[in-house]
């Protein structure tokens, strides 16, 4: 006798929205109450399987399962709906997606100030709202980092975010400012004298931007930035400056007068002379100047 065929029976909403990622490139995988990843396997369980290959730690791990958070996403449908998965989705609450797997960068905003920073500091972009906040995405991927300042994290590589729609807006390109507040600042690199004495790079490159203008709004808002520095203040300098010389660093349009700005700025906060000298020289030693 001829055995019926078996039921197939539709996906639910949340693997019908994943497969529908996973088709447009996006490493999409499920998570459980508390918006956090499923626990690894007892073969996985406390990293005793080495870790996937593209986890902090290296290892041999092949698990089909749903297994080491933001590394078991993936873009393939037969494992998404397989078997192993299929329990999963059952208990799922929500799907999340890894930025840096689909070439993405979420600058996550929790709460309104963090989203009055952003709307004055960074460009416009695709946002999607959330519980608290918003979600800026970009297009470019990069070194995630959780509270680079206040109600601001940076997920990108080795991390996850909930996918809470499509969102508004077009996807610009990552910006300088946004890559800036993910770099620690590092130990000063050599003594500096208690005076001001730096000056600007020597340049020689043609400047992108183009116009004086857009340096002038560049170092204004660097001037702004360091003013409203509540906290950290150490840490927004450099980064501040980190990001106007990833700018202007090379193509030789910063002047002295320019550099004495941000100087003042900082001293306005409380940075000593020698810190302004520090900072600045690490900055241009990370970025080779």
């Amino acid at each position: 006798m001829t055995q019926p065929d078996p039921i197939r029976r539709a996906p639910g909403p949340l693997l019908a929205t994943a497969l529908d990622l996973a088709a447009h490139r996006v490493p999409v995988l499920p998570l459980r109450a508390g918006k956090v990843p499923f626990g690894n396997c007892r073969a996985c369980a406390d990293n005793a399987c080495g870790g996937r290959p593209n986890m902090k730690t290296p290892g041999p791990c092949h698990c089909p399962r749903i297994c080491h958070g933001w590394a078991a996403a993936t873009t393939d449908p037969a494992t998404l709906s397989g078997r192993q998965w299929a329990p999963i989705w059952e208990q799922a609450h929500a799907v999340a997606y890894h930025p840096g797997g689909a070439g993405l960068t979420v600058v996550d905003l929790d709460h309104a100030r963090a989203l009055a920073w952003a709307r004055k500091t960074l460009p416009t972009t695709r946002t999607v709202p959330t519980t608290r906040g918003e979600h800026w995405i970009y297009r470019g991927a990069m070194q995630s980092a959780n509270a680079v300042r206040p109600g601001v994290d940076i997920k990108s590589t080795m991390a996850y975010a909930r996918w809470l729609g499509p969102g508004t807006g077009t996807v610009a390109d990552l910006p300088e400012a946004v890559l800036a507040l993910a770099v620690k600042e590092p130990a000063t690199l050599r003594p500096a004298p208690h005076v001001i004495t730096v000056s600007a790079p020597g340049g020689g490159g043609e400047c992108r931007h183009r116009t004086p203008a857009y340096l002038d709004r560049g170092i204004a808002m660097a001037e702004q930035r360091i003013t409203e520095a509540c906290s950290a203040v150490h840490t927004t300098v450099y980064r501040t400056f980190l990001a106007v010389l990833s700018a202007h660093g090379r193509c030789g349009c910063l002047t002295d007068a320019h550099i004495g700005r941000l100087f003042a700025a900082a001293q306005a906060k409380g940075e000593g002379p020698r810190h302004c000298n520090d900072a600045w020289t690490n900055a241009r030693s990370k970025l080779g100047l």
